[in-house]
């Protein structure tokens, strides 16, 4: 049975997104029963429009692509052969287009979305657009799928906004079945707290670029995902959980004969969910209230990245779902904290994998009734399905249900017995608006801080100040400004936490407060992160000065400028499109204008069926930068005016 706060909480987010999702489902059930009646999709094409479809098929497939009995599987790829995430990508398309072959299908590579690298763009200019590729990503899956030529998707993506942009695309088609395919972490490298620690070495100067190359090398090592617990990681671990992966496929490693197995397997299970099966499974009906529900308590039970406090939101929307930070907030109370896995802990993916990963979590969190477990997945109706663990006996692959715990409980605990009895990210909220706190790898001594702030406009000044030394020996709070989704694109950064890590560990009290991000990375120094209304939207971060005492305390949620903010003007500015130019930046201008804030997703789109204005803006449709966001969400401006009051009278006293 499903836990009561749980199910309220599910109960909540249903009733308040019940006319988009009528909507939405309305739409994409009238294609599906259009589909089911049709035959497969490229049938109905004329037939100049299918010759072209199939020019440039091999021999063996182009009878069937003229033939009207075989579903179409279209595979959307984001390979490039310079991130090792998605270098393994590389012979996925011959491998589907067989499996799909031999279960009664026929597959084509539909389209290629970009891949962008955070750990390569980490405080560049690049990085400016990494959010924004989120919604390039979903577009460009929009136009692979626009062709009418396809029955189902194979999507093949794992790192930060690849997974979530798929997504949101898909949703968009939502009548059509889609599977993700991962491609597997690397082997494990370098350990964590060795990497970690040549970086607070190179920041104070005690080692040079030469020892720190030769530790990122030794951690960034072979094709895979980055073993940390970051986006990339997290985005794998929700969708198994959403039961978009097939099961037990997350975490096994690239290259080997069970990655090859459970690849194979992803591309005959597209045929059979099709229309035209017995087991017809539209992404669009399987992720619902529930499976986005089961995705938050996932998140908050392995301490997951904080990039998933936009990205889930977003995801939510193009199913029609409203959810907000208020749920995840809620939801964080009831889920205990299950796993340390770097940066909230030593430990790694294969670490977490071979202490009995996602089927020991899943099964725990299904039998305490954490998870809804009446879902529809990819392998069939019910979430227990991902109780079981895939194999290779005898060269055939077969899942069997994982009985016993975890067999390391430094990595992964039972529910009755967390590291934690709440999920390890928080919401804090005050004068200076709402932001997202990850306390999963603050130590509890450091979950409060008061403090002066010293307020920056640009990280790189505040790498410069650390350099200078003006940062020694005193406590304060980093305010980093100017950084949200309409000013710079909200970029990551996790380039400030080494030097600041540094200034932790000799004693100093610090934090961060930004409307920037600081990504799934984010580590033992606490922060208060997409931060909303941002300074760019009019938010009261501009109106911090120099020396105002700011109280963050994550355990508690609130977040309080300790002064009188009445009659100040905004200081700082974001740069203007003419300052905004290099590295591409100038071609995403109208991406600045539409995003929406942090706290709705910080996107350009709205949530799919919600077509009235009175969603406000970045849930009906995103408003222009600039707008008075946080007009949408009058209960919210209350709170704040008398944290406000609040503020002032302590300030006064």
């Amino acid at each position: 049975m499903t836990n009561r706060e749980i199910q309220e909480i599910t109960d909540r987010i249903a009733e308040r997104s019940a006319a988009s999702r009528t909507a939405y489902l309305a739409r994409i059930r009238r294609d599906g029963e259009a589909a089911r009646a049709k035959g497969p999709a490229r049938a109905h094409l004329g037939c100049a429009n299918l010759a072209h479809g199939f020019a440039a098929a091999p021999a063996e497939d182009k009878p069937l692509l003229r033939g009207t009995a075989r579903p179409g599987i279209a595979i959307v790829t984001s390979y490039n052969d310079m991130l090792s995430a998605h270098q393994p990508y590389e012979t996925y398309p011959p491998e589907l287009k067989k499996a799909v072959r031999a279960a009664g299908g026929v597959a084509q590579v539909a389209g290629g979305v970009p891949a962008m690298c955070d750990g390569i763009t980490q405080g560049r200019a690049g990085m400016e657009l990494s959010l924004y590729s989120r919604d390039v990503i979903a577009m460009s899956t929009a136009i692979a799928l626009s062709h009418d030529m396809f029955d189902a998707s194979l999507l093949l993506g794992v790192c930060d906004k690849i997974v979530p942009g798929l997504f949101i695309g898909a949703l968009h088609f939502g009548h059509l079945p889609a599977i993700f395919v991962p491609a597997g972490p690397m082997s494990s490298g370098l350990p964590n707290k060795v990497k970690a620690r040549t970086r607070q070495l190179f920041a104070e100067g005690k080692v040079g670029r030469t020892e720190l190359l030769e530790a990122e090398a030794a951690s960034y090592h072979s094709p895979g995902t980055c073993t940390f617990y970051g986006t990339a990681n997290s985005n794998q671990a929700l969708m198994e959980v959403m039961g978009l992966h097939l099961p037990g496929s997350t975490f096994v490693n690239p290259h080997t004969e069970l990655r090859h197995a459970l690849t194979e397997a992803a591309g005959r299970r597209a045929v059979e969910i099709t229309a035209h099966g017995s087991e017809y499974t539209p992404i669009g009906e399987l992720v619902d209230e529930k499976s986005i529900v089961n995705a938050c308590v996932a998140l908050l039970a392995t301490g997951g990245s904080t990039n998933h406090t936009l990205h889930l939101v977003a995801m939510a929307a193009a199913a029609g779902i409203v959810l907000t930070w208020d749920d995840l907030a809620c939801l964080s109370k009831v889920v205990p904290s299950l796993t340390k896995i770097y940066p909230n802990g030593q430990a790694d993916v294969n670490h977490f994998r071979d202490a009995g990963g996602m089927q020991v979590l899943i099964g725990d969190l299904l039998d305490h009734g954490l998870l809804h477990g009446d879902v529809l997945t990819v392998a069939g109706r019910g979430l227990d399905h991902y109780r079981s663990a895939p194999s290779l006996k005898d060269g055939a692959l077969v899942w069997e249900e994982r009985a016993e715990g975890s067999s390391d409980l430094d990595v992964l605990r039972p529910v009755a017995a967390p590291f934690a009895a709440d999920g390890g990210i928080h919401m804090v909220e005050g004068n200076l608006g709402c932001a997202v706190s990850k306390v999963s790898a603050v130590k509890p001594e450091h979950l409060v801080i008061e403090a002066p702030a010293k307020v920056f406009d640009d990280q790189l000044d505040l790498l410069a100040a650390f350099e200078a030394g003006a940062l020694d020996g005193q406590d304060f709070v980093a305010v980093i400004r100017y950084q949200g989704p309409s000013a710079n694109g909200m970029p990551e950064l996790h380039k400030l936490t080494p030097p600041l890590a540094v200034l932790l560990d000799r004693g100093q009290n610090v934090a961060i407060v930004t409307d920037g991000r600081m990504s799934g990375a984010s580590g033992k120094v606490p922060a208060a992160i997409h931060l909303s209304p941002e300074a760019a939207d009019g938010g009261a971060i501009a109106l911090v000065r120099e020396g105002d005492v700011i109280r963050l305390d994550s355990a508690a949620g609130t977040l309080e400028v300790l002064a009188d903010l009445s009659g100040r003007e905004p200081q700082g500015r974001a740069l203007s499109d003419a300052e905004w130019v290099g590295t591409g930046r100038e071609l995403f201008a109208a991406f600045r204008r539409m995003a929406g804030p942090a706290e709705y997703g910080a996107g350009v789109f709205g949530v799919s069926g919600a077509e009235q204005p009175e969603h406000g803006p970045g849930l009906g449709f995103a408003a222009p930068a600039g707008a008075a966001h946080a007009e949408a969400t009058p209960s919210r401006l209350k709170v704040m005016e008398e944290h406000a009051r609040h503020a002032a009278e302590h300030a006064g006293g």
